[in-house]
């Protein structure tokens, strides 16, 4: 089994920032992927972003260029920079680390972005 915890979410302003921290832990030999998603009220969960094991990533339309993914393989963790964040970014973000058997979900963490 994988854990996965979220860390990072908060409040801010129209045209800030954010970092958001994934960790995994346990069985993470077996991880090929991680990613981040997000649920707004509403909505279904859509992909913010992911990374492969082997550094390869991939951007929804509506985060590139405002948002970046890197990771710590040290620390097992991946980060999502959440730059010149906006209002229709306020969401539920989840983290998840995918293996060949089963995708593991943390709790999410919430950004809310708002003057």
């Amino acid at each position: 089994q994988v854990q996965v915890v979220e860390s990072g979410g908060g409040l801010v302003q129209p045209g800030g920032s954010l970092r958001l921290s994934c960790a995994a832990s346990g069985s993470i030999f077996s991880v090929y992927a991680m990613g981040w998603y997000r649920q707004a009220p509403g909505k279904q969960r859509e992909l913010v972003a992911l990374i492969t094991s082997g550094g390869s990533t991939k951007y929804a339309d509506s985060v590139k260029g405002r948002f970046t993914l890197s990771r710590d393989n040290a620390k097992n963790t991946v980060y999502l920079q959440m730059n010149s964040l906006q209002p229709e970014d306020t969401a539920a973000y989840y983290c998840n680390s995918m293996t060949p058997g089963f995708t593991y979900w943390g709790q999410g963490t919430q950004v809310t972005v708002s003057s």
